[in-house]
């Protein structure tokens, strides 16, 4: 019997109910379990960091990228590993990560093997200001550019789900677009101008579906940095088909780098200052950003083997 700490967050697409189910599988399997569930993303958080500390056998959590993103903000560097049941509406750490999605039984039961056979280290990414002084941690994508004002109009939709709620949000957004300025260092490779999209990607998937890193492993200890350059509206939605496929990179205004360290800064000389950042979908803050990989820092329960 292990002790695991549970953390559902009901806002997620059918996170409610997943939740429920997900509780009694794993106590009619013989688990102890702690429901750290509350009623704000901080309040679980912190119950889910206690619980940790306490000394919990590994922190469950069901719900959506944002869910996985707190899951991994309270394990990381402890070495209690965090298990997944897919519960949102895009599900895109989940998929990347190889982890059973729509289907709470195989879920839990692959989390339940994982308890006998050991977790699988995969790739965490620390973000924060350059001075150092608050760092976060995300596991998919860090989204610093349209993507990023994309994202936050999408957060504030209800329908529809998945990737359609990104087009929905791409839209009105492109009205007033214009390219931002940017100067993006890469380890030694230093990338600037006008720009209309940076991810910093140790994962492939993002915005419900959209293969925005096709080449991104998230367990070999390297970013896939996607730079997309002065692009019109015209050209976003040209392009834009084209990301679902990953055939996005192939445009020669599409450049792909690979570090261990980014730092992403707004360069004002070049375009207007970029929006805000987000990661795993949930907000980071402005710019300028470092974001430094963490090879195998991540402990994942359930996962079929090594992302490749």
């Amino acid at each position: 019997m292990s002790v695991l700490g549970l953390v559902v967050n009901p806002a997620a697409g059918g996170g409610g109910d997943a939740g429920r189910r997900t509780l009694a599988l794993l106590r009619a399997d013989g688990h102890d379990v702690q429901d750290l569930s509350a009623p704000t993303a901080a309040q679980a958080a912190e119950q889910a960091r206690a619980a940790v500390r306490d000394g919990v056998d590994a922190l469950v959590v069901v719900g959506g990228d944002g869910t996985v993103h707190l899951g991994a903000g309270a394990v990381v560097g402890t070495g209690v590993p965090l298990g997944v049941v897919p519960a949102g509406t895009g599900n895109d750490v989940a998929r990347s990560l190889g982890l059973p999605r729509g289907d709470v039984a195989a879920a839990v039961a692959a989390m339940t093997r994982g308890l006998s056979t050991g977790p699988v280290a995969v790739d965490a990414v620390r973000v924060g200001p350059p001075d150092g002084a608050e760092r976060a941690w995300y596991v998919g994508v860090l989204s610093c550019g349209l993507d990023a004002a994309v994202n936050a109009r999408a957060n504030g939709l209800r329908w529809p789900r998945g990737s359609a709620r990104y087009v929905r949000a791409l839209l009105p957004e492109l009205r007033t677009f214009r390219p931002y300025g940017y100067r993006v260092t890469c380890d030694g490779t230093v990338w600037e101008g006008g720009g209309t999209l940076v991810a910093v990607a140790s994962t492939p998937w993002f915005g419900g579906g959209l293969h925005i890193a096709p080449g991104a492993d998230p367990a070999d200890g390297l970013l896939d940095v996607v730079l997309a350059g002065p692009l019109s509206r015209v050209d976003v939605v040209r392009i834009f088909p084209g990301v679902y496929r990953g055939r996005h990179v192939r445009d020669p205004r599409v450049t792909v780098l690979r570090a261990r360290r980014v730092l992403v800064e707004p360069l004002a000389h070049a375009g207007p200052p970029p929006p805000a950042a987000f990661a795993d979908g949930e907000p980071v803050g402005p710019l300028p950003l470092v974001a430094e990989v963490v090879p195998g820092a991540l402990s994942l329960l359930g996962a079929r083997s090594a992302p490749s």
